[in-house]
């Protein structure tokens, strides 16, 4: 991904500034995604490896990639506030972008916190998303004692899951999607961050977009 075509881009939100990392393809944009990234008090950027292949992948494929960085990191401000600020956050993120580009499709991909926040984010705009998929969702009571409400999401939302996730516990996951039969892509063997798999789950994740439209 050619350093030319990222640029930065700061806007207000509720806590102050969000910062924006964008990256533009290299032909005329298919729609956007908004890729987010793990838990900021975990060290979690939007560098990280597993947000930062997602992006490289969709960039490829001709999406605008738009990467923000939740409370706290970055240049954004404001203090972490367990997905609720950074969901309020996120829906001006796609509120400004909507205004800017009325014509493009906006879709969203969470990874880990994020993921609960892109969630979050999907039950409030569903009809407005043109896909959602949500990567290493947590559920419930997780290692290190965190507990994440499990939430009403759209049918059509992709799960995508490691067997051995350590800090998402995949029965978590199938204990909150078992009653409705919900789809959970699982990559046996694969942790969290999808160690030996993450180009396999880019690519997946690529595909989904594309078969939305």
């Amino acid at each position: 991904m050619a350093d030319e075509k990222r640029r930065e881009h700061l806007i207000e939100g509720p806590a102050g500034l969000i910062e924006l990392i964008i990256d533009e393809p290299s032909c005329p944009p298919k729609g956007i995604v908004l890729v987010s990234h793990p838990q900021p008090l975990l060290g979690g950027s939007p560098h990280h490896l597993v947000p930062l292949t997602l992006a490289r992948k969709l960039n490829a494929e001709g999406w605008r990639v738009v990467r923000p960085s939740f409370r706290g990191v970055g240049k954004s401000t404001g203090a972490h506030d367990e997905g609720i600020g950074e969901s309020e956050d996120s829906i001006i993120v796609v509120n400004h972008l909507q205004h800017l580009y009325p014509q493009l499709p906006i879709a969203l991909v969470g990874f880990s916190f994020g993921a609960h926040v892109y969630a979050r984010v999907a039950c409030a705009l569903n009809n407005r998303l043109h896909a959602v998929a949500l990567l290493g969702l947590p559920v419930g009571l997780v290692p290190g004692g965190r507990l994440y409400e499990p939430l009403a999401l759209p049918a059509e939302c992709l799960l995508l899951h490691g067997e051995q996730d350590e800090m998402a516990p995949l029965a978590n996951l199938f204990d909150w999607a078992r009653p409705e039969r919900r789809t959970v892509v699982v990559f046996p063997g694969s942790n969290h961050f999808f160690k030996g798999c993450l180009a396999q789950v880019a690519q997946h994740v690529a595909t989904h977009l594309d078969h939305a439209f």
